[in-house]
C-alpha cells in the first residue's frame, strides 16, 4: 500500500515539476520572450497610411516635423527612453537635421535597428520628366519601414536581458547621383555614439507588394547570414540568400567605423524615386514578414 501511494504522488508531482522548470526557463532565463506580442500588420500598415496623409516629408517642411512629433508621441506611448540627435546639414539652408533615439535595456549585447524617416525632396527618376522636380511620397521609401519600427516597439517587451535602440535616422534620402549628400543623419549619430553596438539592422524599403530582399554587398556577411537564416526559419521566400547591389545606405557610416552592420532593403521596387511611390504599391504582408524576421532574429542571435 505504502508504495502504490507514493507512486501515485510522483505521477502527480512530476509534471508539476517540469511545467514550473518550463515557467522558470521561458520567463527567467530568456526574459527577451516573456510577455511578447505578435507584429501586426494591420496596425504598421494604418502607420503608413498615416504618414501618407501627412504629405511628402521633405526636409524642412511641416510634414516633416509632424512626422517627427508623431514618431516620439508613438514610442514614449510605447514607454520607451526618447532622445533627440540634432545636428545641421551643412547645406546653404542649414536645415536642422534630427534622428529621433528610443532606447531600452542596457548592458550587452547592445542593438540598433534603424529607418530612415525623411522622404526625397526631387522624383528624379520619374519616367515623366515634368514631374522630377517634384517630392517623392515615400509610401515605401521610408514610410514603410518606419511603420515597422514603430510595431516593433509596441511588441519588443519592457523587461530585456539585452539593450536595444530603434533610431529613426533624419536627412538620408537627399544625396546626390555622385553619390555624395547621403545619410547625414546616420553620419552625426555614428559621430556621437558613446560606445560601439554589436549589430545594426539598417531597414528600408520594406512595403513592396512584390517584396524580393537580397543580400547587399556592402553589408557585414555574418549579420546577413543571420538574418536570411532566420527568414529561411519561417519559411519567408521573400528573403532571396544571394547577393546582388552595392547600396548606399545608413548601414555605412556604422560600417566605416567597424561596426557589424547590414542593409535589409529591397531595391527592386519600379517606383523608387518617381511620385507613383504611393499607398496602393505597400502590402500589409511584406510589412509583417519583414518585422517578424526581425523579431525572431532579436531573440535567436545577438549574443
Amino acid at each position: 500500500m505504502r508504495i502504490a501511494i507514493m507512486r501515485k504522488f510522483t505521477y502527480i508531482l512530476l509534471p508539476a515539476a517540469l511545467i514550473i522548470i518550463a515557467v522558470i526557463a521561458i520567463y527567467v532565463v530568456r526574459p527577451f520572450l516573456a510577455k511578447r506580442q505578435e507584429f501586426n500588420a494591420d496596425r504598421a500598415y494604418a502607420d503608413v497610411r498615416y504618414q501618407m496623409d501627412l504629405g511628402p516629408r521633405t526636409m524642412g517642411s511641416a510634414a516633416h516635423e509632424a512626422e517627427a512629433q508623431w514618431i516620439i508621441t508613438c514610442l514614449q506611448e510605447a514607454n520607451w527612453q526618447v532622445e533627440i540627435v540634432e545636428t545641421m546639414d551643412g547645406g546653404p539652408g542649414g536645415m536642422s537635421v534630427k534622428s529621433i533615439v528610443a532606447k531600452r535595456g542596457s548592458g550587452s549585447p547592445w542593438v540598433i535597428i534603424g529607418s530612415h524617416y525623411d522622404s526625397r525632396s526631387v522624383a528624379d527618376q520619374d519616367p515623366d520628366p515634368a514631374k522630377r522636380s517634384l517630392p517623392v511620397p515615400g509610401a515605401n521609401d521610408g514610410a514603410s519601414t518606419v511603420a515597422i519600427l514603430l510595431e516593433l516597439a509596441r511588441v519588443i517587451p519592457a523587461k530585456l536581458d539585452r539593450q536595444v535602440w530603434l533610431v529613426f535616422f533624419d536627412d538620408e534620402d537627399n544625396g546626390k547621383s555622385d553619390g555624395t549628400g547621403w545619410s547625414i543623419g546616420a553620419k552625426y549619430f555614428v559621430e556621437s555614439l558613446q560606445g560601439k553596438p554589436d549589430s545594426v539592422v539598417i531597414l528600408d524599403m520594406l512595403g513592396d507588394k512584390n517584396l524580393t530582399i537580397y543580400k547587399e554587398k556592402n553589408s557585414d556577411p555574418d549579420l546577413n547570414n543571420e538574418i536570411w537564416g532566420v527568414a529561411k526559419d519561417l519559411v519567408f521566400g521573400q528573403f532571396i540568400p544571394t547577393y546582388k547591389y552595392s547600396i548606399i545606405d545608413d548601414h555605412l557610416p556604422f560600417r566605416e567605423a567597424g561596426i557589424r552592420a547590414v542593409d535589409v532593403i529591397d531595391i527592386d521596387y519600379p517606383y523608387w524615386h518617381t511620385t507613383q511611390d504611393t499607398l496602393d504599391k505597400i502590402s500589409a504582408e511584406s510589412l509583417k514578414v519583414a518585422g517578424d524576421t526581425i523579431l525572431q532574429w532579436l531573440k535567436e542571435y545577438p549574443k
